[in-house]
Parts: structure tokens; sequence; C-alpha cells
């Protein structure tokens, strides 16, 4: 269970996204980008627009039954990337490492990138932009909505003049 939570807002994704874009530019060129769905679907947008990127393809894994986890399965396999040479692999985060081993099975001669990674997954990309404590749970903004918050003040009361 998380101790810690880290709000990653649009504009820090955006620029993540961007700097790692920037990172991978050494790295080109790229044949494709293969986006780990659903969290990687943003950043691999902003990387692909970044890198002059026209082929995305994607890659869905289902770890998760319920709410335990379960063995990793594919659910839309990403046929354009064939064995992964020549292709980007983009993720949000990569955690305990259980997707990013079985996608990097899946398409081993690609390239792994991240926005973020924790330690025990860290090992299984090729490169990422901050690392985050293994106790910290990311919320992104796709998972997180603004909300009202009351003033510490009510309304009732007046400011002293």
């Amino acid at each position: 269970m998380a101790v810690h939570y880290a709000t990653v807002t649009w504009e820090q994704l955006h620029r993540d996204a961007r700097a790692l874009a920037a990172a991978l530019v050494p790295k080109m060129p790229f044949k494709g980008i293969v986006a780990v769905t659903r969290g990687g679907l943003i950043p691999a947008a902003i990387a692909a627009r970044e890198l002059g990127c026209r082929l995305i393809e994607t890659i869905s894994v289902v770890t998760y039954d319920e709410e335990e986890m379960g063995q990793p399965q594919i659910i839309k396999a990403p046929e354009a990337a064939g064995d992964g040479e020549g292709f980007l692999i983009i993720d949000d985060l990569v955690d305990s490492g259980v997707t990013a081993r079985f996608v990097r099975e899946c398409l081993p001669k690609a390239y792994f990138a991240c926005l973020y990674a924790k330690p025990a997954g860290k090992a299984l990309t090729d490169l990422f932009i901050t690392e985050v404590p293994q106790d910290t749970w990311v919320l992104f903004p796709w998972d997180t909505a603004p909300l009202f918050v009351p003033p510490l003040v009510s309304n009732k009361k007046e400011c002293a003049e």
C-alpha cells in the first residue's frame, strides 16, 4: 500500500514528456512508437509530436483481475512493431516492473522509455525522467479532478476592517 502520494499536473506531465522526447533525440531515428495503454498514450502523443513520428502503435496489457495482481495478458498486440526493432516503447510509469518486463519480452529489440520509474522497475527501462520512491502512489491528471474546496473562513463571517 502506498504511504505517500505525488500528484502530476497536466503541465508537469507535458514538461516531462517533452524532456523525455528531448533525451530521445540522440537515439533517433525510430520507425515508430508503441504506447503502453492506457498511461502511455498521452506521453506517447507528446513525444510523437516532438520527434516528428507519425506511426504510433499500442500494446494493451492487463495485469489485474479485479483488485488482485494476476498474470499479464495482452488484450491488444502491437502488430506493426514486430519484434520491436527500430521502435520506441513509451509508458507513463514503471512500478513493480511486471508490465514492463512483459512488454519487453514481446518487443525485445525496442527501446523502452517512460516518464517516471520506481526502484523495483527502473532497471527494465532504457530511459526515464524522474525516479519516484517505491512507496509513492503517482496520481496522474486523468486519475484526478479539480474539486471545490471551501474557504478557510466561511462567507458568513466578514473580514475585519
